[in-house]
């Protein structure tokens, strides 16, 4: 693979030369007229893939790199006999580098599809205007809610990532079933953060819990003190996280250094235990639990696969975003199996990817709902030691076949607005 798209009497006498003509081209092989089929594609396919290199998410992105990488490694860089060329742009976590690099990628590269971002808001920009100009806007990570919901376009796909409230529904069922009765919530001021907030609130509340606060920390937070001393004077039964990135660890060391593990339980998104973040946190991670839709430690051929593969490979195990870039590369490879190479008509290509269905991945199994978002299992993990030391997210729980709509009528979900600082779901 490659990284980097005059008369009255003369018209009388051309007439039947002409539909001789036609006549021949429509016995010729593969020729259009009659339906025949045109010559299959040739030439790289190229492929832009969107992603943070810099900032405070530089780690993840990586890992979304190498999982793309590992995939067309593995299968000769080629789907459906077409070489694959990707074309890798660096966003920084950034909405409007992001959409700089889309219309560079777009525009300048002329690619026939963008895979990534990262980020939520980054997301939102760079999906809004890569399917504008007709192409396949492919999610491999990206979690913005509204992307499947009320934004949802039939050339924006998600492949590799629940949405960002998704994953969390099990959480704040689970927290009030286990007789935690007062919450306090801690995320990211921004699109992911809310929506990851919100998809917790929404069901505990729902269930009867009582979220006493709501607190909000910049994306790139270097000091988590005065969120922490927060925490212990709120003194809730229960704290729910869901910090990415670099914010992540620095959480964590705070959170345990104010002496509150063994006093307040934590639950979190999977974003605060991810290999990206989980390999800088040490010893200090054992024993936190979060909601995933990947565990690195389930149990199933392909994830067994998949994690063998990337840690002969890196030297480390894969990330949720390792993950969604890789099972994203396998459901691009199938869809293009289906079309011989072919993904020049954009609409032709995403209804190829609509019609896969997987039994199992490197996510476990995946269907697709009517509004392009992947649904599928989601896990209660827990950080535990592997045989050789490492750390990595186990399987305490496993709920099954869970909807971008958890268990509500997605038209009466659709009616209400998406989760931000102002409405989370109550």
């Amino acid at each position: 693979m490659q990284h980097r798209e005059d008369r009255r009497r003369s018209w009388r006498r051309l007439v039947p030369a002409a539909v001789a003509g036609l006549v021949l081209a429509a016995c010729a092989p593969n020729s259009p007229i009659l339906g025949q089929q045109s010559p299959p594609p040739s030439g790289p396919l190229k492929i832009g893939f969107i992603s943070p290199a810099t900032g405070t998410v530089a780690a993840a992105g990586k890992d979304m790199r190498d999982g793309w990488n590992l995939y067309w490694d593995q299968h000769g860089g080629k789907a459906a006999g077409r070489e694959v060329d990707t074309v890798f742009e660096d966003d920084a976590g950034d909405p409007d580098t992001g959409l700089s690099k889309a219309k560079l990628l777009v525009d300048g590269e002329k690619v026939s599809m963008v895979v990534g971002p990262l980020l939520a808001n980054v997301g939102y920009v760079v999906a809004d205007y890569v399917s504008k100009q007709g192409l396949p806007s492919i999610q491999a990570v990206a979690a913005a809610d509204d992307l499947t919901q009320r934004r949802a376009n039939p050339l924006v796909l998600r492949l590799g990532a629940f949405t960002s409230s998704q994953m969390n529904f099990p959480a704040g069922k689970w927290a009030y079933d286990q007789g935690y009765r007062t919450a306090v919530t801690i995320c990211p001021d921004y699109a992911f953060g809310h929506e990851s907030c919100g998809g917790f609130v929404k069901t505990y509340t729902q269930a009867g819990g009582l979220v006493v606060a709501q607190l909000w920390n910049p994306l790139g937070t270097p000091d988590f003190s005065s969120y922490v001393s927060q925490i212990r004077d709120l003194n809730p039964s229960v704290l729910f996280v869901a910090e990415t990135g670099a914010d992540a660890p620095r959480f964590v060391t705070t959170f345990t250094d104010f002496g509150l593990r063994a006093k307040i339980p934590l639950i979190a998104n999977a974003t605060l235990t991810e290999q990206a973040v989980l390999r800088s946190m040490g010893q200090a991670a054992a024993g936190l639990r979060s909601f995933g839709y990947f565990a690195e430690g389930r149990s199933s051929a392909a994830t067994e696969k998949f994690v063998a593969d990337y840690l002969a490979k890196y030297g480390q195990l894969p990330s949720l975003y390792s993950a969604g870039s890789y099972v994203s590369a396998e459901w691009i490879a199938k869809a293009l199996e289906r079309r011989g190479g072919d993904a020049s008509n954009a609409k032709a290509f995403a209804d190829a990817i609509r019609a896969i269905k997987f039994d199992d991945t490197a996510l476990g199994p995946l269907h697709r709902d009517d509004h392009n978002q992947i649904g599928g299992n989601a896990c209660l993990r827990s950080v535990k030691a592997r045989p050789d030391g490492k750390l990595w997210n186990a399987v305490d729980q496993t709920i099954p076949n869970v909807s971008q709509f958890w268990t509500y009528n997605p038209k009466q979900y659709l009616s209400q607005p998406v989760y931000t600082r102002d409405y989370q779901g109550r």
